[in-house]
């Protein structure tokens, strides 16, 4: 979904670009934000290239990660087609297509899977 004129939540999160911070008291957990506004394009028609990731230090990888980097597989095997869109999520070791809708929303989603997949991690 391209960008409306009225979308506040746009600007928010491009000044989260280049943020960084830990989550927990050990600093295990951190998030980072990378973002930038590029011009609107068939893989990018949001006008954004972006990664929110929740690193696991300890472990060393990546837990979740949003990002629009490259295309998502549709199918799994040797006949899978590659996705148009390049928006996606990746949990634990699985990657999923994302439909963005909105700055607030994904970064509303994100927060989401950080939750659900801490509420995992640290059992």
């Amino acid at each position: 979904m391209a960008r409306t004129p009225h979308d506040r939540s746009f600007d928010t999160l491009l000044e989260l670009n280049g943020q960084k911070m830990a989550i927990d008291e050990e600093a295990r957990y951190w998030v980072e934000f990378r973002v930038t506004q590029v011009p609107p394009s068939p893989t990018r028609p949001h006008g954004l290239d972006y990664a929110l990731t929740l690193y696991d230090r300890e472990q060393g990888e990546r837990l979740v990660g949003f990002d629009d980097a490259h295309a998502v597989a549709s199918a799994r095997g040797q006949g899978r087609k590659k996705r148009r869109e390049h928006d996606h999520t990746h949990r634990l070791r699985t990657i999923q297509p994302y439909e963005y809708q909105d700055a607030a929303t994904l970064v509303g989603d994100f927060w989401q899977a950080v939750d659900s997949v801490l509420a995992v991690c640290r059992i």
